[in-house]
């Protein structure tokens, strides 16, 4: 029989695996999606949508991307349900071969002058494909790493799942960007752009070896949990958590600090019909240097959460990037390039990742291991979707020409914020319930599972 320091290692090796296989995973993801946003608005529209008139091309190919979006509800029901009854392991593994295959058949597409109409449409499917499978990597990739790791250090171990994110975006801009910048046009425009995606296949077999020996997460395989498992998660996720999942779906309307930095702060700068005339060159470093902050800050942070909690780490980081969005999008107005450079890299790459490090962690703990994974995909996933609009609605309702721009855009997303911030006050504190709460003395000693399972008890009951 193992001794405790032996099994005590065992964990720790767990730990650390499937930490690895979560960031690992995690930059497969958003390495995929970001090369595809930068080949959407650089090349997509001569080789894919050809068309006399260039802005209808480019729609078109920036639509591709959307579609992502709008699969990944889909995704989260099904990935979810996976997730929930196959195991968080499987789902990974289905995800990240799911991406990588479709990222890889992007590359190597024949372009509309070689078939026609039927390039668009592949596209499109594999676009599908790539927002079908993302949806159940952060919530299938949280509930491994928090499911293995120690008692009282989740957060920060939960956090490097998107530390890998952004990495992946680092990875993805500095493969992309200089291959778009250095190689000539001619080529870049014939075979060039499809290095990148090609490139997946040696993050989809670096993830597979991570992968395949992280374990099962003890609380998916252990004594009776097997013969618990619902048959149907996501059932019962709505039936019992209903009130929480709502909660979550407005706290990942976060995603509005994303968009305002890196989609609507950027066309507001360069577009002659808004008339600031930055140069473009500067805000392609925007995504970069944020994503490198972002890298030093989540586990930071993830670390913080497990000292003062998830929802102070939340509301903070809504409020106070909700109010940098003001400071932001007036530094675009008065063409300050350094302080426009300055404050979307302390609003997104610094205050924004109170949010973005936490949630890895906060969103599974809400919820009971039977139908964690179905869930969280679902609530994160419905809540990110409606973020995707939020673009058009800044331009619809601050089109080139109005007055107060930064006023206009800067109450929406800091009303967003507020609403986020709003729906985590509201939810129950993770990281430690008091044992009062938990209808136990203070004095009485409890083991870390007799703990897990009465705190799950004491949330589901909000």
């Amino acid at each position: 029989m193992a001794s405790h320091a032996e099994n005590e290692a065992h964990g720790a090796r767990q730990t650390k695996k499937a930490t690895a296989s979560g960031w690992v995973g995690s930059a497969l993801e958003y390495y995929d999606f970001f090369i595809y946003a930068q080949a959407a608005a650089l090349i997509f529209p001569q080789i894919f949508f050809p068309s006399t008139d260039p802005k209808v091309a480019i729609v078109a190919s920036l639509a591709t991307y959307g579609v992502g979006y709008i699969a990944r509800p889909i995704g989260a029901f099904v990935l979810g349900h996976w997730g929930d009854t196959r195991g968080r392991k499987n789902v990974l593994l289905l995800c990240m071969f799911l991406m990588g295959f479709a990222t890889m058949a992007v590359g190597l597409l024949p372009t509309y002058g070689q078939v026609g109409v039927l390039a668009p449409i592949m596209l499109v499917i594999l676009r599908l494909i790539q927002g079908f499978a993302v949806a159940g990597e952060i919530s299938g990739a949280s509930s491994m790493i928090l499911e293995h790791a120690p008692f009282g250090r989740r957060g920060f171990y939960a956090s490097f799942t998107l530390q890998g994110v952004q990495a992946g975006q680092i990875f993805a801009a500095a493969i992309f960007l200089p291959l778009a910048y250095f190689m000539p046009e001619e080529a870049f425009n014939s075979w060039g752009w499809r290095i990148p995606f090609l490139l997946s296949a040696v993050v989809l077999i670096a993830g597979f070896i991570i992968r395949r020996e992280v374990n099962e997460t003890p609380a998916f395989v252990g004594e009776g949990a097997k013969q618990a498992a619902p048959k149907s998660p996501i059932a019962e996720a709505f039936r019992h958590s209903w009130k929480t999942m709502s909660l979550v779906t407005c706290m990942a309307l976060m995603n509005v600090i994303p968009v305002v930095a890196t989609i609507f702060g950027a066309a507001y700068a360069v577009q002659p019909a808004y008339g600031i005339g930055f140069e473009k060159s500067v805000y392609l470093w925007i995504p970069v240097i944020g994503n490198v902050v972002a890298v030093l800050i989540i586990p930071f942070v993830g670390n913080l959460s497990d000292r003062f909690g998830r929802r102070p780490m939340i509301i903070g980081g809504a409020l106070g990037s909700g109010l940098l969005a003001f400071v932001y999008l007036y530094a675009i107005s008065i063409h300050s390039v350094p302080l426009a450079f300055a404050t979307s890299i302390l609003m997104w790459g610094v205050v924004y990742q109170g949010y973005n490090a936490t949630f890895p962690s906060f969103y599974p703990e809400l919820f009971q291991t039977r139908y964690r994974v179905s869930a969280m995909a679902i609530s994160q996933n419905v809540g990110t979707m409606f973020t995707a609009l939020l673009p058009a609605l800044f331009a619809a309702v601050a089109p080139p020409g109005s007055s107060n721009i930064p006023v206009t855009v800067g109450a929406i997303a800091f009303g967003v914020t507020v609403i986020a911030a709003t729906a985590a006050y509201f939810a129950k504190e993770t990281y430690r319930i008091p044992m009062s709460e938990l209808g136990k003395p203070d004095a009485v000693p409890m083991g870390e599972a007799e703990y897990e399972r009465l705190r799950l008890e004491a949330i589901s009951k909000v």
